[in-house]
């Protein structure tokens, strides 16, 4: 096992042996990271008129059903961060259970991740801070939304440079007003439902829309669950900043486990307060249309107090824009620091103690592709996004089976060791590794890209998804066979130190 100080100078001046500054922030810091990392009321503004076409009133069933394999790799991560604290991430400890290879593959994966994803943020975040001080003409403008977006993406890109601590206090206020806007909103919904006053449109709900197993159809209920996959992913931010969280083996893991939690109850109450007081032919209107909560928040809560449902909309895009850098870069930092990537992206800044180059980096990418490919087409955006639930699935089942593998010869010790860190990871591996060739089955049709298209016959969101996973597995045999990488290159499998503790 790594030691968490490689030498004395670090352990005076409070930093780790990548130059991080230890001790940044707490338990709570790391959580609300986590939380504001998935873009709880963005996300699920985004997708729940998707999954209710899909599976009609079952669809907080289909939410239950997605949040297992999640917490089954969050249940990996915390026992491999308990191992292994760099920068907890996929990349370090795929290397050490599978090989330097696959964990250059997930680590790459994670990047691509976030370059696909920040734009995508960031233009939602743009667009509602237009409707929020009323200037829809704007809203409606692709250079001024364009235009704004940028500049979210360089200002979350500097706060992630300051520093961690500030980070996350920005994401403390963000995450609040989300959260509990969100959950406020379901209350008042719940509330008018059960009392009468609401809509004639609205059912009253039942205890069987939990119950997946009431979807007869098994395809819907997968394409529930690739959903689902989009709506979860992020938690894993605050296990990416371990070697800047108090108490770094254990509290980052354990915020990433709590985090999930927080999520189902979030999206499951959210979700049933929305189909229960709009009824399901107003919710079906929105499957792809984000403007959901703003309509429904204006039957609710009416005017001005709707634009609280708005407003968290608004705060979840840009918490997610500044907290999905942070998984990128500390991925990036740390393929550099093992010589799988230039080293120079394993630079931290001496005064700031950030890995700065490395955030930089992604932000520039990410603004980039965000840009190139907003002024190709507004759908194709959109085709990108669909894309992601193929890299998120790669890189967390690999998670899920590095978990497995690298605690082998402890599996048999205990029933809590055997359930816990064998059975639930290689679970939430397989289901994961299950949905990644599934999603690659589906995204296969032209007819589900959004732009219509397709290359060499295939849909445009698998043509990105495979496509970058393909360049990922070129670069890294060019790292491979055309630079001097020993060290990494022929790194050996390895296994949990023993004796180990368990806990």
């Amino acid at each position: 096992m790594e030691s968490k100080q490689t030498d004395s100078g670090a352990a005076r001046s409070g930093t780790g042996n990548k130059g991080l500054k230890q001790n940044a922030i707490g338990f709570l810091d790391a959580l609300v990271i986590g939380l504001a990392s998935t873009a709880p009321a963005y996300s699920l503004a985004a997708v729940i008129g998707l999954v209710v076409v899909t599976v009609g009133t079952q669809a907080p069933a289909v939410l239950l059903a997605s949040f297992v394999p999640m917490f089954f790799i969050a249940a990996a991560f915390y026992y491999m961060n308990r191992a292994d604290q760099d920068c907890g991430t996929t990349f370090s400890w795929v290397t050490r259970a599978m090989g330097p290879w696959a964990g250059w593959m997930g680590g790459w994966a994670i990047c691509v991740t976030g370059i696909l994803v920040i734009g995508s943020l960031a233009d939602v975040a743009a667009r509602y801070t237009y409707l929020l001080l009323g200037l829809e003409g704007m809203a409606g403008s692709k250079l001024a939304v364009t235009l704004l977006a940028v500049l979210i993406i360089l200002v979350m890109t500097a706060v992630c440079v300051i520093g961690t601590e500030i980070s996350a206090k920005v994401q403390n206020v963000m995450i609040t007003a989300q959260v509990v806007a969100l959950l406020f909103f379901a209350a008042a919904a719940l509330f008018q439902v059960f009392g009468g006053t609401a809509p004639e449109s609205s059912i009253q709900p039942q205890l069987s829309w939990l119950n997946p197993f009431a979807i007869e159809d098994s395809s819907a209920l997968i394409a529930g669950l690739l959903t689902g996959v989009f709506i979860y992913w992020g938690w894993e931010s605050a296990v990416n900043l371990t070697e800047e969280v108090e108490d770094s083996a254990t509290a980052p893991g354990r915020a990433a486990v709590v985090s999930t939690v927080i999520l189902l109850l979030t999206y499951v109450s959210v979700t049933i307060a929305v189909v229960a007081f709009a009824g399901l032919a107003q919710v079906q209107k929105f499957a792809d249309d984000d403007a959901i909560f703003s309509t429904v928040a204006n039957g609710v809560l009416g005017s001005p107090w709707d634009q609280i449902v708005v407003l968290s909309v608004l705060t979840s895009a840009l918490a997610s824009t500044q907290t999905t850098i942070l998984p990128a870069s500390r991925t990036t930092l740390s393929m550099a620091r093992a010589g799988a990537m230039p080293a120079s992206l394993g630079d931290v800044h001496p005064r700031l103690l950030t890995p700065h180059v490395s955030t930089i980096v992604i932000g520039v990418l990410a603004t980039v592709w965000y840009v190139v490919v907003n002024v190709l087409s507004a759908n194709f955006l959109f085709d990108t996004l669909s894309a992601l639930s193929l890299m998120i699935a790669f890189y967390y089942s690999l998670t899920g089976f590095a978990c497995a593998i690298y605690y082998r010869h402890e599996l048999l010790k205990s029933v809590k060791n055997f359930v816990f860190i064998g059975l639930a990871p290689v679970l939430g591996g397989l289901i994961l590794g299950f949905l990644f060739f599934r999603s690659i089955f589906d995204l296969a049709d032209p007819g589900v890209s959004y732009t219509g298209g397709s290359l060499f016959g295939f849909g445009l969101p698998l043509v990105i998804g495979l496509g970058f996973l393909i360049l990922g597995a070129v670069l890294m045999l060019l790292w491979r066979f055309f630079g001097d990488h020993e060290a990494f290159s022929h790194r050996r499998l390895e296994t949990v130190d023993t004796p180990w503790e368990e806990g």
